[in-house]
Protein backbone atom coordinates (compact mmCIF):
# COMPACT_ATOMS: atom_id res chain seq x y z
CA UNK A 1 0.00 0.00 0.00
CA UNK A 2 3.26 2.55 0.41
CA UNK A 3 4.20 1.78 -3.08
CA UNK A 4 0.07 3.01 -4.00
CA UNK A 5 0.93 6.28 -2.03
CA UNK A 6 4.33 7.04 -3.72
CA UNK A 7 2.70 6.33 -6.97
CA UNK A 8 -0.37 8.66 -6.13
CA UNK A 9 2.00 11.30 -4.92
CA UNK A 10 4.46 11.24 -8.41
CA UNK A 11 1.35 11.97 -10.09
CA UNK A 12 0.02 15.02 -7.96
CA UNK A 13 3.75 16.15 -9.48
CA UNK A 14 3.05 19.12 -12.19
CA UNK A 15 5.20 18.43 -14.90
CA UNK A 16 5.61 14.68 -13.97
CA UNK A 17 2.15 13.31 -13.48
CA UNK A 18 1.32 9.49 -14.84
CA UNK A 19 4.49 9.93 -17.59
CA UNK A 20 6.69 9.49 -14.30
CA UNK A 21 4.48 7.55 -11.77
CA UNK A 22 4.06 4.51 -14.05
CA UNK A 23 7.31 3.81 -15.02
CA UNK A 24 8.19 4.71 -11.17
CA UNK A 25 5.88 1.70 -10.07
CA UNK A 26 6.49 -0.78 -11.98
CA UNK A 27 9.92 -0.38 -11.20
CA UNK A 28 9.01 -0.81 -7.80
CA UNK A 29 7.31 -4.51 -8.69
CA UNK A 30 3.95 -3.12 -8.34
CA UNK A 31 1.28 -4.35 -10.93
CA UNK A 32 1.24 -2.64 -13.76
CA UNK A 33 -2.51 -2.39 -14.42
CA UNK A 34 -2.71 -1.07 -10.68
CA UNK A 35 0.15 0.72 -11.36
CA UNK A 36 -1.99 2.62 -14.27
CA UNK A 37 -5.46 2.82 -12.74
CA UNK A 38 -3.74 4.31 -9.60
CA UNK A 39 -1.67 6.79 -11.53
CA UNK A 40 -4.68 7.29 -14.15
CA UNK A 41 -6.96 8.14 -11.36
CA UNK A 42 -5.12 10.53 -9.63
CA UNK A 43 -4.19 12.20 -12.31
CA UNK A 44 -7.67 12.42 -13.64
CA UNK A 45 -9.15 13.59 -9.97
CA UNK A 46 -6.46 16.79 -10.28
CA UNK A 47 -8.21 18.61 -13.04
CA UNK A 48 -11.12 19.84 -11.36
CA UNK A 49 -8.76 21.23 -8.98
CA UNK A 50 -6.34 22.30 -11.09
CA UNK A 51 -9.01 24.74 -12.76
CA UNK A 52 -10.06 25.92 -9.27
CA UNK A 53 -6.80 26.18 -8.39
CA UNK A 54 -6.14 28.95 -11.60
CA UNK A 55 -9.29 30.47 -10.85
CA UNK A 56 -8.29 31.55 -7.19
CA UNK A 57 -4.27 32.09 -8.30
CA UNK A 58 -5.71 34.33 -11.01
CA UNK A 59 -7.89 36.05 -8.27
CA UNK A 60 -5.27 37.08 -6.48
CA UNK A 61 -2.77 38.02 -9.03
CA UNK A 62 -5.36 40.16 -11.40
CA UNK A 63 -5.08 42.91 -8.80
CA UNK A 64 -1.90 43.20 -10.56
CA UNK A 65 -2.38 45.44 -13.90
CA UNK A 66 0.55 44.05 -15.34
CA UNK A 67 -0.67 39.67 -14.92
CA UNK A 68 -4.04 41.02 -16.01
CA UNK A 69 -3.17 42.70 -19.25
CA UNK A 70 -0.47 39.86 -19.89
CA UNK A 71 -3.34 37.47 -19.29
CA UNK A 72 -5.95 39.15 -22.01
CA UNK A 73 -3.27 39.92 -24.34
CA UNK A 74 -2.22 35.98 -24.37
CA UNK A 75 -5.87 35.25 -24.68
CA UNK A 76 -6.36 37.58 -27.53
CA UNK A 77 -3.58 36.74 -29.35
CA UNK A 78 -3.48 33.01 -29.13
CA UNK A 79 -7.21 32.62 -29.25
CA UNK A 80 -7.70 32.39 -33.42
CA UNK A 81 -5.01 29.80 -33.55
CA UNK A 82 -6.23 27.33 -30.71
CA UNK A 83 -9.48 27.87 -32.26
CA UNK A 84 -8.36 26.47 -35.27
CA UNK A 85 -7.75 22.60 -33.74
CA UNK A 86 -9.72 23.60 -30.90
CA UNK A 87 -10.60 21.11 -27.86
CA UNK A 88 -8.56 17.86 -30.58
CA UNK A 89 -5.63 20.14 -30.41
CA UNK A 90 -6.20 20.16 -26.29
CA UNK A 91 -6.53 16.41 -26.48
CA UNK A 92 -3.55 15.85 -28.72
CA UNK A 93 -1.29 18.08 -26.63
CA UNK A 94 -2.27 16.20 -23.18
CA UNK A 95 -1.85 12.81 -25.17
CA UNK A 96 1.72 13.41 -26.22
CA UNK A 97 3.17 11.54 -23.23
CA UNK A 98 6.42 14.30 -22.41
CA UNK A 99 7.41 16.23 -19.63
CA UNK A 100 5.19 19.44 -19.32
CA UNK A 101 2.23 18.33 -21.66
CA UNK A 102 -0.31 16.69 -18.97
CA UNK A 103 -2.87 17.43 -17.13
CA UNK A 104 -2.07 20.53 -15.53
CA UNK A 105 -0.72 21.99 -18.62
CA UNK A 106 -4.34 21.24 -20.12
CA UNK A 107 -6.13 22.90 -17.80
CA UNK A 108 -4.15 26.08 -18.10
CA UNK A 109 -4.42 25.64 -21.97
CA UNK A 110 -8.11 25.38 -21.31
CA UNK A 111 -8.76 27.92 -18.81
CA UNK A 112 -6.47 30.47 -20.78
CA UNK A 113 -8.85 30.33 -23.90
CA UNK A 114 -11.51 30.31 -22.39
CA UNK A 115 -12.63 26.53 -23.35
CA UNK A 116 -16.05 25.33 -21.60
CA UNK A 117 -14.72 23.15 -18.30
CA UNK A 118 -17.05 20.30 -18.73
CA UNK A 119 -15.97 19.61 -21.99
CA UNK A 120 -12.61 20.68 -21.35
CA UNK A 121 -12.07 18.00 -18.40
CA UNK A 122 -13.38 15.59 -20.63
CA UNK A 123 -10.63 16.00 -23.32
CA UNK A 124 -8.07 16.29 -21.11
CA UNK A 125 -9.27 13.02 -19.00
CA UNK A 126 -9.47 11.09 -22.91
CA UNK A 127 -5.80 13.06 -23.40
CA UNK A 128 -4.21 11.79 -19.94
CA UNK A 129 -5.96 8.17 -20.58
CA UNK A 130 -4.07 8.05 -24.00
CA UNK A 131 -1.06 9.30 -22.41
CA UNK A 132 -1.23 6.88 -19.76
CA UNK A 133 -1.78 3.92 -21.84
CA UNK A 134 1.28 5.13 -24.45
CA UNK A 135 3.54 5.11 -20.88
CA UNK A 136 2.16 1.66 -19.74
CA UNK A 137 3.27 0.35 -22.70
CA UNK A 138 6.59 1.66 -23.49
CA UNK A 139 7.10 0.89 -19.38
CA UNK A 140 6.06 -2.84 -19.90
CA UNK A 141 7.81 -3.22 -22.92
CA UNK A 142 11.43 -1.66 -21.46
CA UNK A 143 11.05 -4.22 -18.30
CA UNK A 144 10.26 -7.28 -21.14
CA UNK A 145 13.02 -5.90 -23.02
CA UNK A 146 15.68 -5.64 -20.51
CA UNK A 147 14.31 -9.27 -18.62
Amino acid sequence: MLELLKIIIITLIPGIELRGSIPAGIAMGVDPLLVFSTALLANIAVIPFAFLGLDLFYELLSKNKLVKKYVERTRRKATPRVQKYGLLGLLLFVAVPLPGTGAYTGVIAAWLFGFDRKKSTTVISLGVITAGLLVLAASVGAVMFVR
